[in-house]
């Protein structure tokens, strides 16, 4: 499930797996698969920082709310409106809570994703930099500090809540996980994974 992080100018807002099926991320508004966010936080961890940092992200931003839908609606199977409505139609909450784990095969259900998610959003780029002087980590109109942004890192390492099923992440997070390693990138000073099995 999507949790609450800060930013720098906006307050909190949610990010994270919303559907155990699927490998797709809301951020706030907008959506991209858990490979691509990895793939873009494996790009920075490779850039040395010794300069600011920017590229853009491919992105589907759906601007209202309603269209996003309602997650907990959704989960309880009491109200199933916009895209995260239709997801849960196809993909229901588990009837079983021992199986509420985030799935490593998501990627699986990809084609059906795209194909919901193409009739309420619209692709558009975000531009994201980092500063490494200022500690701010920027991604379309959000602003995080370095310690908020790795916050989001880590909330993908482990699979979010409720976690990955087995702590068996997909290939795509564990390479995120060597680029940060031995990132030199000031971003990235200090940032430790956790190694928590739950």
């Amino acid at each position: 499930m999507p949790l609450s992080f800060e930013t720098l100018n906006r307050g909190t807002i949610a990010f994270g797996f919303f559907n155990i099926d699927s490998d797709l991320l809301l951020l706030d508004r907008a959506f991209l698969f858990a490979p691509e966010f990895c793939e873009h936080v494996g790009a920075l961890a490779q850039n040395p920082g010794e300069t600011l940092y920017e590229t853009s992200w491919d992105v589907d931003l759906i601007d209202d709310p309603m269209e996003i839908g309602d997650l907990m609606g959704a989960i309880h199977n009491i109200r199933h409106i916009g895209f995260i409505g239709e997801v849960y139609q196809r993909y229901p909450f588990p009837s079983n809570p021992e199986d509420f784990r985030q799935k490593p095969e998501g990627y699986q259900t990809r084609d059906e994703i795209r194909e919901i998610l193409d009739r309420y959003a619209q692709a558009v780029t975000l531009p994201f930099s980092a500063d490494p002087t200022q500690g701010v980590v920027t991604i379309g109109d959000l602003r995080f500090a370095r310690e908020s942004f790795l916050e989001l890192v880590q909330y993908v390492w482990v699979g979010g809540y409720p976690r990955w099923r087995g702590m068996q992440r997909p290939s795509y997070v564990q390479t995120m996980n060597d680029r940060v390693e031995v990132s030199r990138n000031p971003i990235f000073e200090g940032f430790v994974f956790s190694r928590e099995v739950v």
